[in-house]
């Protein structure tokens, strides 16, 4: 099982804050795909980091694994 925790704005396009997904493990670019396609979620400018640690989309994420969705911030 892999632990996906959405952020900010991320919360409201899914629906909810955790996601789970029953894999054993995926790439970085395989999860933004797939998020795509699912919840319509523009992918190019998140900053993906896996169990605290900054991720390039070639990284595998495997069962056990969290994963924070972080969009980009903006403030004044």
């Amino acid at each position: 099982m892999i632990n996906v925790l959405c952020f900010a704005h991320l919360k409201e396009q899914v629906g909810q804050e955790q996601l789970e997904l029953a894999r054993d493990e995926l790439t970085v670019k395989e999860l933004l795909q797939e998020l795509h396609e699912q919840h319509s979620i523009d992918t190019d400018s998140l900053i993906v980091a896996v169990n605290e640690e900054y991720a390039d989309v070639d990284d595998v994420i495997k069962s056990g694994d969290t994963v924070a969705l972080i969009p980009p911030v903006s403030g004044g």
